[in-house]
């Protein structure tokens, strides 16, 4: 691959991880995570 093509798949990466960081940053799925994390240590 040349140097364009890895250039696009790192902006690529990013792109995706910042949309993904912005997702599990947001306060729904932080919740649901949260009260699947309480449920899960009460299940115990």
């Amino acid at each position: 691959m040349s140097t364009a093509e890895y250039a696009v798949g790192t902006v690529a990466a990013v792109a995706f991880a910042v949309v993904l960081y912005k997702v599990v940053r947001s306060d729904a799925v932080s919740s649901a995570l949260s009260s699947l994390v309480e449920s899960a240590l009460h299940a115990i």
